[in-house]
């Protein structure tokens, strides 16, 4: 046993990469009214989907199971083996059934496919052989052959799994166009973690937990540094009669040290037209809405433009959404 080159291992990897290429871009000669009608099987089905699979094609079952699951259609995983020994009670009238496999003759897959045809289930196969039991057996039949496995004894399932799970996503991707499947739907599934802030926290989420620095025209330099402090925030909104007039900033007060000219109040010092946002936007474009004017708060303001608080990009990062 010799250690490789670095150059010949990273050759290894782009052959391994150029395998999998070629297996995925096969696949779109096996897109035909099978895929379609397998779309629109799932679609139609009063129950779940019941993805199935054996050894590597268990993993990828499950994979697929969760991107069914997150973009509004409900599936379940079944293991082949387990379903022989008690969990094929999992399936239920209605629900459309995926078989996963290569070969599609493993022992389990004979053994489960008869019983799940006498249950009534739409079979649908996802097989590398069409000239299997599985394929045979099967209601509709989507192709996921491959010519080798980028595994050098082309025994490893490599190419095969790959192709499989484009096969999956096709499916879910399909579905989630017939179903008018939103980002906001997509964010009912997602809760948590930063993808699902992204698509659900709003502005109002997160200002109303700061304090609200506020100051007038006439209020002196030294009041206003005052407010300023005891927010926390790092600015104060100038405003009058409830309309906002500009903002002052830490770096305006550092700007102020610099000069020689001494201002007496709040409006010597004020950026006038400051940037805000609406306490109905997501939290997501006042982070994108800093990075494009390289400030670090915005004035939250209701749709009449009146003033409601300031949102801080520690408010966005403490929320994990970066």
């Amino acid at each position: 046993m010799t250690v490789k080159s670095r150059e010949e291992i990273k050759q290894i990897a782009i052959q391994v990469i150029n395998d999998e290429k070629k297996a995925i871009e096969n696949l779109r000669n096996y897109i035909d009214d099978s895929f379609s009608k397998a779309v629109e099987t799932i679609f139609s089905a009063s129950g779940r989907v019941v993805v199935t699979g054996i050894g590597k094609s268990a993993n990828i079952a499950v994979k697929i199971v969760s991107t069914l699951n997150s973009t509004g259609t409900p599936a379940l995983f079944l293991h082949a083996a387990d379903a022989i020994h008690g969990d094929l009670g999992m399936v239920r009238p209605g629900d459309v059934v995926i078989c996963i496999s290569k070969s599609g003759n493993t022992p389990e897959i004979k053994v489960l496919v008869p019983l799940i045809k006498n249950f009534g289930n739409t079979l649908i196969a996802i097989v590398g052989n069409t000239d299997s039991f599985l394929a045979h057996e099967a209601d509709i039949v989507l192709d996921t052959t491959v010519d080798h496995e980028a595994c050098p004894n082309n025994l490893a399932p490599t190419s095969s799994t790959t192709a499989q799970l484009v096969m999956g996503d096709a499916l879910a991707v399909a579905l989630i166009e017939c179903r008018n499947f939103t980002a906001r739907d997509f964010a009912r599934f997602h809760p948590g973690g930063a993808l699902g802030k992204q698509l659900y926290l709003r502005v109002a989420d997160l200002y109303i937990q700061n304090e609200r620095p506020e100051v007038s025209p006439s209020t002196p330099i030294s009041d206003v540094i005052i407010e300023m402090t005891s927010k926390r925030l790092g600015c104060a909104v100038v405003t009058e009669n409830r309309t906002i007039l500009g903002i002052i900033t830490d770096g305006d007060l550092r700007r102020m040290m610099q000069t020689s000219h001494t201002p007496k109040c709040a409006s010597d010092i004020m950026h006038p037209n400051p940037r805000t946002i609406l306490d109905t936007e997501y939290a997501v474009n006042a982070l994108q809405m800093m990075r494009q004017n390289s400030i670090t708060q915005l004035i939250v303001t209701d749709t009449d433009g009146q003033y409601l608080g300031i949102i801080h990009i520690h408010d966005i990062l403490r929320e994990g959404i970066i």
